[in-house]
């Protein structure tokens, strides 16, 4: 080897162990209504960072508890505002990190086509055994979805019909299965880049329910974790804008 293609060798080598150093490993506990488009923005980001996003997908209630059980996570993108502010304000989010990264919307879906009218008045006729929903006390769109029941004074009528998931994900999973006819669920498990999925749908007017202003919030965890640092500036990225407004969210 002549000592030109040697010395290119070494720089090379030494250039790959910098990056390999560089990288790092951020974990995210992620809202389960997010859990679409953020398996594909883990993948962009460690294809443009090096950077590798270990997700975790749940309710953003019991996210809250377990962060303050010490679980090991460096970021939080919840289903709502209220928790990351809540954990900032406890000490167990990093002061001036907080910033919404979406707006959902509710969408009352069925895998069955024409059941869902476009103005909910299935839930009126009460032609259904069951209507999923994610449990209010845990998950910000089964909060949404009570108040879309109580704005249309249908409450009392169709509570004998719930079936509750913990989280969006398992509500959903009512729906596609068939255990529910149809159920609240996130518009971006039934809709992605300008598609909807089989079936029929209504997107609940944003009026009827409290924002579902979701926030994300650097966690005292990562706060010397160059990943986390870098997948929160990742997020308001015009690339990532762009894809989350793919799968319905509003920024």
């Amino acid at each position: 080897m002549s000592l030109m293609k040697l010395l290119l060798a070494l720089m090379l080598t030494t250039a790959l162990g910098l990056g390999a150093a560089r990288a790092a490993e951020v974990r995210v506990a992620v809202a389960a209504n997010f859990a679409a488009p953020m398996q594909t923005l883990a993948q962009s980001f460690e294809q443009d960072t090096g950077h590798q996003a270990v997700l975790s997908l749940g309710s953003t209630g019991n996210f809250y508890a377990q962060i303050k059980h010490g679980a090991p996570f460096d970021v939080l993108l919840a289903a709502d505002d209220d928790t990351p502010l809540k954990l900032e304000r406890e000490g167990w989010g990093v002061l001036g990190t907080r910033f919404t990264y979406a707006t959902g919307r509710l969408v009352l879906w069925s895998k069955q086509p024409g059941l869902v009218d476009d103005q909910g008045a299935v839930l009126r006729r009460g032609t259904f055994q069951r209507l999923a929903m994610a449990n209010p006390k845990l998950a910000p769109y089964g909060a949404a979805a009570l108040e879309t029941l109580q704005k249309m004074g249908l409450l009392q009528t169709v509570q004998s019909k719930w079936v509750q998931g913990d989280n969006i994900a398992q509500t959903f999973q009512f729906v596609a299965t068939g255990n529910a006819e149809l159920g609240f669920v996130a518009q971006s498990q039934v809709y992605a880049q300008g598609k909807w999925l089989a079936g029929s749908a209504w997107v609940v007017p944003s009026a009827w329910h409290s924002p579902i202003q979701q926030d994300a919030l650097l966690l005292s965890r990562g706060q010397h974790n160059p990943a986390a640092h870098a997948l929160l500036a990742y997020l308001r990225s015009e690339k990532a804008k762009a894809l989350i407004r793919g799968f319905g969210y509003e920024l």
